[in-house]
């Protein structure tokens, strides 16, 4: 078995389907025996140039490790899948666990943003 990171566009418009779909590729992963190392929900992002007509796509990051025969199935299921605009499967020399920079920066942002609230309460109740 080898490792592999997968990134997963998907149309944002399809908000019901979108988690169907991730089930339906984890099952699929399990279904061959294979281990998610890392999954992450990236959200709604804004695209730098319109892809079948969308300014926006849902992303995902999944780092597995999985047979070569569950790798071809998945790649051939994510290209005839209407909701999946793009996705991009890169072969790793290990597992990776750490959280993304991406995903890190939105939760550091997350916190300094809560701890400013928190600031501006503590200023309005001196007032």
């Amino acid at each position: 078995m080898r490792h592999y990171e997968i990134i997963l566009m998907i149309n944002p418009e399809k908000n019901k389907k979108i988690f169907i779909i991730i089930e339906e590729y984890n099952k699929l992963i399990h279904m061959y025996k294979g281990i998610i190392h890392r999954f992450e929900d990236w959200g709604k992002r804004s695209l730098s140039y319109t892809i079948k007509n969308l300014k926006k796509a849902h992303y995902f990051l999944m780092n597995i490790e999985v047979s070569s025969e569950c790798i071809k199935e998945l790649e051939n299921s994510f290209k005839f899948n209407i909701n999946i605009i793009r996705y991009f499967i890169l072969t790793r020399t290990k597992a990776h666990k750490k959280i993304s920079p991406i995903l890190k920066n939105k939760e550091e942002n997350k916190k300094e943003l809560n701890s400013s609230v928190i600031k501006i309460n503590k200023n309005i109740k001196k007032k």
